[in-house]
């Protein structure tokens, strides 16, 4: 039987954008990629930030799910809609 362990040492950052001004946007997740938490820092902080954690970076996009739950705060701040 295969057991499914939440690992809390394991941490990623997928990068969204690196305003004009210095602030980097960001998806912080602990364990797992697709469960995140949208943060924004100063570059500086950010990059502490991800020494610090010693964080697995992403590339690309995070991929689409399939439930009405698959939208992003940036959506709702600049107001996208969801292609769902």
């Amino acid at each position: 039987m295969e057991t499914n362990i939440f690992d809390t040492n394991r941490k990623f950052v997928r990068l969204i954008e690196v305003r004009g001004n210095g602030m980097v946007e960001f998806e912080f997740a602990i364990g797992e990629p697709e469960l995140f938490v949208e943060l924004m820092l100063p570059r500086a902080a950010f990059q502490d930030f991800c020494r610090d954690n010693q964080v697995t970076m992403l590339a690309g996009a995070a991929p689409a799910g399939d439930t009405q739950w698959d939208w992003r705060l940036r959506q709702a701040r600049d107001g996208v809609a969801s292609d769902k």
